[in-house]
């Protein structure tokens, strides 16, 4: 399915790529023979092959939630730039608005 140029330049304008005459040419080629290939890999008969997630087992890769005793809150405090009353202190980014 060979590409147009004007085609190539839609892609590269959607892509936001600003290509030069010599990059049009190489990349109509390229994509032209990429959606050949797609074509043929279409045409294979897949009507026996059940939908498939993954060809992998599944496994859980987290591991298991263990309670532990966490760090001492000294220690969490002890790098922050301002700490009060053990609380991590940070300027007010928000401002209460009551309504009247």
């Amino acid at each position: 399915m060979p590409l147009s140029l004007a085609e190539v330049e839609h892609v590269a304008e959607l892509a936001r790529l600003s290509l030069s005459e010599e990059e049009k040419t190489l990349f109509r080629e390229q994509l032209s023979a990429i959606l050949d290939y797609a074509a043929v890999i279409q045409q294979v008969d897949t009507s026996t092959i059940p939908p498939t997630a993954t060809v992998l087992p599944l496994r859980n890769v987290m591991r298991d939630d263990v309670a532990r005793p966490s760090m001492p809150p000294e220690d969490v405090l002890a790098n922050a730039p301002d700490a009060r009353d053990g609380f991590f202190a940070v300027r007010q980014i928000l401002q209460s608005q009551s309504k009247p």
